[in-house]
């Protein structure tokens, strides 16, 4: 008996050695594909999914499904890649709920829509590793991203697949994805010869990027269980702006914010750390002191008085309400920044565990609209040290947000433009619902129907008191009127370009800014491109104007207001609010211009108005028509007529 319980665990080394060698196999196993890859490898495999509920017989191209898949990245080449990005051409409606190791490049949380196609970013894993650096280890050289969501459409047995996958990381070229199957899309990304860059693959950080608008989250003081860290968001787009900015992240390790100098949380509130895990962990710590401890916190600027204050102040470009404005307007004030102490979790306790928050947004009112990329690590930041002495103090990590002006899919502008000319009586409004109209609408007025010619006088008074004014209008130059009548342009900012006069040197234009809003505007800014007219740009009399080149191309004049007219102010109520309309505020300027370096410009035929106008830094929408000089060329030729027979009669008299 003694001799078969020996000989029964001899009997099973074989099997155990056979087993483990199995699961170490696994462990490094890579598809066919994936070894005559030399470079980045991208799989895409769904991997199930079921109906859900509610179920749509009649509307079958609606009906929703749950599905799951996996998508693998690989690096199978020589050099490291650093914050991987890579895009999947989701075409179902995709609703996605989850995604495991990764966050949507835009900034958006989840769940989120990405039904046309999204990028997802690494996290926590940024970059991935060679098999040459870590000996063949796969848990450095991949990443593999669970993804749950809905889709629509697509029930069993057909698998619904995504157009297309690819690496966005520049510097590589995909080739059109295949499919393994059904239910499997690869593809093998590889390195561009022809792209040209001044990084160096030995470089431990990535180098900072260039953008519309630079965020800088420096940790420059570090503790076991929290640290302090400082955000700084910096303008570098010459029409880019930002007024009452709000900024929100996610935090993705459940970090909270204990205090600020510089900003403050939009809404002050502890209550999901008292009920939650960090309550718990921190039993000893007064959470009434706590600021914010909210997943996804939303940080507002602090206004001017509190620049100085030794509790919430006193910290470089902070306290401005939240106005960051172009560089060429003032360097001082293309700025923002404040300091934040976030207080971290188990298992991150420790001072060299630091992860920065994820998801990143930014905007501002009546301003562009950014999309965030996620937090590149970047060489530390150096800051000018306290001592005073000429030396630099280092950040102990650094991460930039790099974001981008963008007009969403869907969003309407907040400004619009109206255009007159001398030789028009009529004024061509703003188009109809420019900025958006109400759905509760469409029983009181159209929203399709193109806005009526208005007397230049209709301009001062608002949308809802200028019906008289246009149906006496229309009767008086005989014009069509709508039945409903066209709905307003619901701007809360409105541009009239007016064609001032023409003459063979040169001509002129004005300008009127008109603030249809609740709110003032201060260090406000307007830009128009005029691309064949610009050159000739002279002066603006009542407005510091400039010639501004954008791209190599000199097609831009930028305007603001002189020191002590810089304020744009609110509409407000007339002399008598019983009975007059509302007031805008208003700014007005007539510009001049030479034909001597525009030869052939034709000023009245649409070269003297602008291609694109913005207001502070948002595009605003144009009228699709331009005034007509049909009556200004009736008066010249009745005046060449007259002209003519008073010739005549004097040749006659001779």
């Amino acid at each position: 008996m003694a001799h078969r319980l020996l000989l029964f665990p001899i009997l099973l080394l074989p099997l155990i050695f056979s087993s483990s060698a199995v699961a170490q196999s696994n462990s490094v196993a890579q598809s066919p594909a994936a070894d005559a890859c030399n470079g980045i490898y991208i799989s895409y495999a769904y991997t199930g999914g079921t109906k859900l509920p509610p179920t749509l017989k009649s509307n079958p191209t609606q009906q929703p499904y749950r599905f799951e898949s996996t998508l693998t990245v690989l690096n199978t080449g020589l050099d490291e890649l650093k914050s991987w990005r890579v895009f999947v051409g989701f075409q179902h409606g995709e609703f996605l709920v989850s995604a495991s190791n990764a966050v949507l490049a835009d900034g958006t949380s989840l769940p989120a829509g990405v039904g046309n196609g999204t990028i997802f970013a690494g996290y926590p894993t940024t970059d991935l590793q060679t098999a040459v650096e870590t000996a063949g280890d796969t848990t450095q050289m991949s990443v593999q991203i669970d993804l749950v969501g809905t889709q629509f459409g697509v029930g069993s047995p057909s698998i619904p697949m995504p157009a297309n996958i690819s690496l966005a990381n520049d510097g590589f070229v995909c080739p059109t994805a295949t499919l393994q199957g059904k239910s499997e899309m690869q593809v093998c990304c590889t390195k561009d010869p022809k792209f040209k860059t001044n990084i160096t693959t030995d470089e431990e950080f990535l180098p900072r990027q260039n953008g519309d608008l630079s965020i800088m989250y420096d940790v420059i003081r570090a503790y076991d269980s929290n640290y302090w860290a400082q955000v700084t968001i910096s303008n570098n787009n010459p029409l880019g702006r930002l007024d009452n900015w709000k900024l929100s992240w996610d935090w993705m390790r459940d970090e909270f914010i204990y205090t600020m100098k510089g900003a403050y949380p939009f809404l002050v509130d502890s209550s999901d750390c008292i009920f939650g895990r960090q309550g718990q962990y921190y039993k000893e710590l007064d959470f009434s002191n706590v600021l914010n401890c909210e997943r996804r916190p939303t940080l507002i600027d602090l206004p001017v008085e509190k620049t100085n204050d030794t509790t919430l102040g006193m910290i470089p470009f902070c306290c401005r309400n939240g106005t960051i404005l172009p560089p060429q307007m003032d360097p001082s004030k293309s700025n923002s920044s404040f300091q934040i102490n976030v207080f971290k979790m188990p298992p991150d306790m420790n001072r060299s565990q630091l992860s920065p928050p994820q998801n990143w947004k930014i905007n501002g009112t009546l301003n562009p609209d950014y999309i965030c990329g996620p937090p590149m690590r970047v060489s530390p930041s150096l800051f000018p040290d306290s001592s005073g002495l000429p030396s630099k103090k280092t950040a102990f990590a650094s991460w930039q947000v790099v974001c981008n002006i963008t007009q969403p899919k869907g969003t309407s502008p907040r400004c619009c433009v109206s255009f007159s000319a001398y030789y028009n009586e009529s004024v061509i409004p703003c188009k109809t619902c420019a900025c958006g109209c109400p759905k509760t609408t469409a029983g009181t007025c159209s929203t399709t129907a193109p806005a009526m010619l208005l007397p230049s006088q209709a301009l001062l008074v608002p949308f809802e008191n200028r019906t008289e004014l246009a149906n006496a209008w229309a009767d008086l130059k005989h014009l069509s009127k709508p039945n409903p009548l066209p709905c307003g342009d619901n701007c809360g900012v409105s541009i009239n370009w007016h064609l001032y006069t023409d003459y063979t040197r040169g001509w002129t234009a004005r300008i009127t800014i008109f603030n249809w809003d609740d709110s003032s505007f201060a260090d406000w800014f307007t830009a128009v491109e005029m691309d064949k007219a610009a050159p000739g740009f002279e002066k603006a009399y009542s407005f510091n104007g400039s010639a501004l080149t954008l791209d190599g191309v000199n097609n831009t004049i930028f305007m603001q207001g002189l020191k002590g007219l810089n304020y744009l102010v609110a509409e407000s109520d007339g002399a008598n609010p019983q009975k007059d309309p509302r007031v805008p505020g208003k700014q007005q300027s007539v510009i001049s211009f030479t034909k001597k370096v525009t030869p052939g410009i034709n000023v009245a035929g649409g070269d003297g108005f602008p291609t694109k106008v913005y207001f502070n830094g948002e595009e605003c929408s144009l009228p699709t028509v331009l005034p007509t000089s049909n009556a200004y060329r009736k008066g010249s030729s009745l005046s060449f007529l007259v002209l003519l027979a008073v010739l005549i009669f004097m040749l006659i008299q001779r």
